[in-house]
């Protein structure tokens, strides 16, 4: 897995969607971050963009320095429940909402009193080359296209290992090109969500999986959610951008992941369309997309104390010149969330207002 830091404080160090190579990489000992005045912020890739924005901005606002580092939202989860301190993360982005074992695990480790803030909503985009093909596929192509194991028919719930080798097995009307996806490893909140949107979604139209779920979930899941491991379906790390890359250089393939990287990334890439509908801004807020889902981060609390401007970086990610319509986030594509909506989650960082599972 590759990771990303950036410290906002060194000149120059602005990231760069639709390169190849992650200009914003920069090497610096944030594990001790906080321990040297500096705030440490680590998890999702999707909201690491919109995180670093935020980094700058408050460094020019308030020269207080904040690192970000981008290890996927389950690895950010389990550095934040480390513990409580000086050299322990201050704050964790997620890609999707923390589980009840991660929140559990915290409490175990003496990280109690977090503060949850959602921060906008965001597509899950599949996505290849401008000049390749144009894909228009359903929930149920997807999971077809993508799981380990499918049913013989709709009716016979007989596994069998995936047989698609071409989008055109699946139906004529798709590309008749090699299925080659380059997906988010399991770590990545992206995959949690692709999986229990996407996947789940397209199971459930397979008349004999939708039986199934009702008789048995953990069954269903186990079927929705096991991911091809025939080269079909490529674990390719936590760099999006280098996925942008791939796709660039090889046509044929697809690549899984946010969608601000497919609206940063426009010029060289194109989003598959879901049921008929595109993967835009307009479609993401209106709820018309069938493969989105919320972005987080989350506060300790208890390193208030201890990290100067914690909270003063949170409010500045709470601000309507941050996250609100036409803010300097929504630049970048982060989809906002609905006025009072941002006003609540406004609130618990005002208040620093711990969340319960």
């Amino acid at each position: 897995m590759q990771f990303k830091t950036i410290v906002a404080s060194v000149a120059g160090a602005l990231f760069a969607f639709g390169c190849g190579e992650d200009k914003a990489e920069i090497k610096s000992p944030i594990s001790t971050a906080n321990a040297a005045g500096e705030i440490r912020v680590v998890g999702s890739s999707t909201v690491y963009p919109f995180s670093t924005k935020v980094a700058q901005e408050f460094k020019n606002k308030t020269g207080y320095n904040v690192v970000v580092e981008s290890t996927g939202s389950g690895g950010g989860h389990k550095l934040f429940c480390e513990g409580v301190g000086a050299g322990t993360s201050d704050v964790t982005n997620s890609s999707r909402r923390q589980k009840k074992s991660e929140f559990d695990k915290c409490a175990k480790n003496g990280v109690t009193d977090i503060v949850e803030v959602k921060i906008g909503f965001d597509g899950i985009v599949i996505a290849n080359a401008r000049n390749s093909a144009q894909i228009d596929v359903t929930l149920k192509q997807i999971y077809l296209a993508f799981a380990k194991q499918t049913p013989k028919s709709d009716d016979d719930c007989t596994l069998q290992n995936n047989p698609h080798v071409k989008w055109s097995d699946i139906d004529p009307s798709l590309p008749n090109i090699t299925i080659e996806a380059y997906g988010p490893p399991p770590t990545s909140g992206t995959r949690d969500a692709f999986v229990e949107i996407a996947m789940d979604g397209g199971a459930k139209k397979i008349t004999c999986l939708a039986a199934l779920r009702k008789e048995d979930k953990n069954a269903f899941k186990a079927v929705a959610r096991t991911l091809r491991e025939d080269g079909k379906w490529i674990e390719a790390g936590e760099n999006d951008n280098a996925i942008v890359q791939t796709l660039v250089n090889t046509p044929s393939a697809v690549g899984i992941f946010g969608y601000s990287f497919l609206d940063q990334n426009a010029d060289k890439i194109k989003g598959a369309h879901i049921g008929g509908v595109k993967p835009t801004f307009e479609n993401i807020a209106g709820g018309n997309y069938p493969v989105s889902r919320s972005l987080f981060f989350y506060i300790k609390k208890a390193n208030v104390a201890v990290t100067k401007g914690l909270k003063e970086y949170a409010l500045e990610f709470t601000s309507e010149e941050a996250w609100g319509p036409g803010g300097y986030l929504e630049e970048i594509g982060l989809v906002p969330l609905p006025d009072d909506v941002r006003a609540q989650y406004r609130s618990a960082v005002e208040n620093l207002t711990a969340y319960e599972q």
